[in-house]
């Protein structure tokens, strides 16, 4: 293998990721998103990740492979995912005081309606996505 396509494998490599988590149902985060959608009635799921976080890394797995069992999870709520490295200092992770990254959050309206950090316990995940499909739906 010449170093050109050395380069070109390992650029896609890199890539593959990305193109995996837009096809889950994931929105990324931007300033101001998390309060549009809650203004227009939605259910959100937030997640405070890192990419290198291995906590966080099984939280993801955990998430995803409930939504492939269950296809009303995205049907229902907008998962967002909040880039802690990139969005740490803004004024929403101020004003639901996240403490860390690997944060799982549930919002309707102005309420929170559940808070998982650093968990990655199956059965505590399942009960926070039904926790947003339970509220989505009313």
């Amino acid at each position: 293998m010449n170093r050109r396509d050395f380069i070109a494998a390992v650029g896609a490599t890199a890539v593959l990721p990305m193109t995996a988590q837009a096809s889950t149902g994931w929105v990324e985060y931007i300033p101001g998103l998390v309060k549009k959608r809650l203004a227009a009635g939605e259910t959100v799921f937030l997640d405070v990740a890192a990419d290198w976080c291995t906590t966080c890394k099984s939280q993801e797995r955990t998430i995803n492979a409930l939504k492939s069992e269950n296809p009303a999870y995205d049907a229902a709520v907008t998962f967002i995912r909040l880039d802690w490295d990139d969005h740490r200092r803004s004024a929403l992770v101020d004003e639901l005081r996240i403490p860390r990254r690997s944060t799982l959050v549930v919002l309707k309206g102005d309420a929170e309606l559940g808070r998982i950090v650093a968990g990655t316990s199956r059965g505590d995940i399942r009960a926070l996505m039904d926790t947003a499909l339970t509220a989505a739906s009313t």
